[in-house]
């Protein structure tokens, strides 16, 4: 491997922004990866016999507050406005979550009409916990008991394997509830679909003459270090031994294509709160920016302790193992470990770009004099 600056670990969003930023500031990058495409879990691609653009690793919204990360993205593609909206199937009912007003007439049969009532209501039907220690606290909470019972309850078991209780009060702080009638997923205020795909952004991060990406080419703590600084993005108990491994749910997809079809479900994503239904939830990725086709794909996933780790699983077991590798991490001169999996935490999209850019200039950029 030629000598660089910088060596990355990892194609993903948070290893394309940081190499990005450096070769950008005239270092030399060199990105390996393990896998034969860039983009990590973002990565998708066009069907061949459909036409569709799907997400290999399931479907990724992009919203943010954060005006600067907006600005960042957009340099890279076109984006195209997208106000996501999730339905659960519960009762044998489609509503939306998050919890709305819909939502609550339809499954506990109320009769709320305006944003006062629905407020009171909520008053009324929460459970309170001060300081909530778990997730389930955490939906008691904002829902109460039956709306955390029909939609939370036995998805978050199936998502995570564990019991909402055993999970850290972040899992389902993340489940927004509104007091009127809107129906998207999210409320920031920029939100959207690359036009393109998120693979074309990507690849534009990644297209500079200071950047050498490297396909199909695993981490080997081996490889001679031809580098001043390593940045690394893939799980950090990977990296070190002698501890024991972290937790990570991983997702199985079952692909189906329909020919001479319509749209499958009515919406992009359906979710299935019910322990009798074996998947999470379906994904029609026609739905997304509305393409047009004579056939439509859908995946139904399945989540699973093995497989590419997707998601820390967020116990305080596992925050005091990641503890220990902190310590470690904190003790490797010239490595840095940037990312959800190598920080260990749930990162959104945007989340995960501002931390690497964050990163980039407080704690890497003043180690490795640029060449501008």
């Amino acid at each position: 491997m030629s000598s660089c600056d910088l060596l990355i670990v990892g194609a993903g969003l948070s290893g394309a922004t940081m190499a990005r930023l450096a070769a950008e500031d005239g270092l030399t990058i060199t990105v390996i990866e393990k896998r034969d495409h860039i983009a990590g879990n973002v990565y998708d691609e066009i069907d061949e016999l459909t036409g569709i653009r799907v997400s290999r690793y399931g479907a990724h919204l992009f919203h943010t507050n954060d005006e600067e990360v907006w600005r960042f993205v957009n340099r890279f593609g076109r984006w195209t406005h997208w106000a996501h909206k999730v339905l659960a199937e519960s009762d044998g009912r489609l509503v939306p979550v998050p919890v709305n007003i819909t939502t609550v007439n339809t499954l506990l049969n109320t009769t709320i009409t305006d944003e006062q009532e629905m407020k009171e209501w909520l008053v009324t039907e929460t459970t309170k916990h001060e300081l909530p220690c778990n997730s389930e606290e955490v939906a008691l909470n904002r829902v109460g008991p039956r709306l955390y019972s029909k939609l939370f309850k036995d998805y978050t078991i199936k998502q995570w394997a564990k019991a909402p209780s055993e999970l850290e009060p972040s899992v389902l702080e993340r489940i927004p509830v509104r007091a009127n009638f809107d129906e998207r997923y999210f409320s920031d205020r920029f939100q959207g679909l690359p036009t393109d795909g998120y693979t074309s952004i990507v690849r534009n991060m990644l297209d500079h003459p200071n950047i050498t990406v490297k396909l199909s080419t695993p981490w080997d703590p081996l490889i001679q270090p031809y580098w001043h600084e390593l940045i690394f993005t893939g799980p950090i108990d990977t990296y070190f031994s002698g501890l024991p491994p972290l937790e990570y749910r991983s997702i199985d997809f079952e692909w189906i294509r329909l020919a001479n079809s319509g749209f499958y479900q009515p919406n992009s994503v359906v979710n299935y709160p019910s322990p009798e239904t074996p998947y999470t939830r379906t994904v029609e990725y026609k739905h997304f920016l509305n393409q047009k086709s004579n056939w439509t794909i859908i995946a139904k996933e399945r989540t699973t302790d093995t497989g590419e780790p997707y998601y820390p699983v967020p116990t305080r077991e596992n925050r005091e193992i990641y503890a220990k590798y902190r310590e470690k991490a904190e003790k490797a001169d010239g490595v840095h470990f940037v990312g959800r999996l190598a920080s260990y935490k749930y990162f959104n999209m945007d989340q995960a770009i501002r931390n690497a850019m964050d990163y980039y200039a407080t704690s890497l950029r003043s180690r490795i004099p640029t060449h501008t």
